[in-house]
């Protein structure tokens, strides 16, 4: 039976986020995906099939994607993960005390994680850490346009985003391959990496470097997950990969150019929270048409969803 769920709470942010002077849900998960922003309904993810094609270095869009930043490597991967693990789970109970955390049973709610199921055996190509993630998909009962995936493969996304942009599946592959692409970067940690060596100073970095003091290093980073901000880089960087991985699970890259057409639509009047952190530009949309053709052929070889299921009834 379907429990009762709300799709229009509020759910204001627990008061230690508002400590650290976020005021915004949204990109947090930009902000590195960590506005986490009261995920619902979550369950863990079983890996997807074995047998997936891993990405060549000769196609795709590899070539056109950087290396590991310097700076990531002043942060600890396991505490960042850790980090937002615990902030993920904090705000489900939040989202549960509201009704807004969908159950197992709710129909978006599957579909999210089948198309979740679809694309997550790729990501160990991109962060051979992935496949050691505990991967989980939320639907979150609030209007907002949002959604995120936070280090460690946490991810959730807003009932509103579905809804009012009416996504269909391919164009919600394209947000979740772009918001797991930040994931398997670590943006987040290399954004930690360059605020620690432009502000903390060599000591807490030293510290750092040596896991030292890790109560007081955890709290920083569940501070800093809430405040990140993403480059225009790791944007165009998250698009690439998204698209990649998108195309891999077999949903139609093309529905990112209407992805961001939407948003554009959507930015008119009073801009939504996720554009705070996605500007939805033509820039953004020519880069992805650019990049069509080396995703394309991938997209065309590559096994179909069994199902599609389309957006809630608007």
């Amino acid at each position: 039976m379907t429990h009762s769920f709300r799709t229009d709470a509020e759910l204001p942010l627990p008061p230690m986020v508002h400590a650290s002077g976020c005021g915004c849900p949204l990109h947090a998960r930009r902000r590195v995906g960590a506005a986490l922003a009261v995920t619902l309904g979550s369950a863990s993810l079983l890996p997807g099939p074995a047998q997936a094609q891993q990405p060549s270095v000769e196609e795709g869009v590899r070539s056109q994607v950087g290396g590991e930043s310097r700076f990531a490597q002043m942060v600890s991967a396991e505490q960042v993960e850790m980090a937002a693990s615990k902030q993920y789970g904090q705000m489900k109970r939040e989202a549960a005390t509201k009704k807004a955390l969908a159950s197992d049973d709710n129909p978006q709610l599957i579909r999210l994680r089948a198309i979740g199921q679809r694309v997550i055996p790729f990501c160990q190509a991109w962060n051979p850490r992935a496949a050691q993630w505990r991967w989980e998909v939320s639907l979150i009962g609030s209007n907002e346009l949002n959604a995120f995936c936070m280090p460690g493969g946490k991810i959730a996304f807003y009932y509103g985003i579905l809804k009012r942009l009416q996504l269909s599946d391919d164009e919600v592959a394209m947000i979740m391959g772009h918001e797991m692409a930040h994931a398997l970067r670590e943006h987040a940690r290399e954004q930690m990496g360059k605020t620690a060596a432009t502000r903390m100073g060599a000591g807490l970095i030293s510290s750092l470097f040596g896991f030292g003091n890790l109560g007081d290093t955890m709290l920083n980073m569940g501070a800093q997950l809430l405040t990140l901000r993403f480059s225009r880089e790791d944007e165009t960087e998250a698009d690439l990969v998204g698209l990649e991985l998108a195309a891999r699970a077999g949903y139609d890259p093309r529905a990112g150019i209407g992805l961001w057409n939407k948003m554009t639509e959507a930015n008119k009047g009073a801009p939504p929270q996720f554009l705070s952190t996605h500007p939805a530009s033509p820039t953004r949309i020519a880069e992805i048409e650019r990049a069509l053709p080396r995703v394309l052929p991938i997209y065309d070889r590559a096994p179909k969803p069994p199902k599609f299921y389309g957006p809630p009834v608007a």
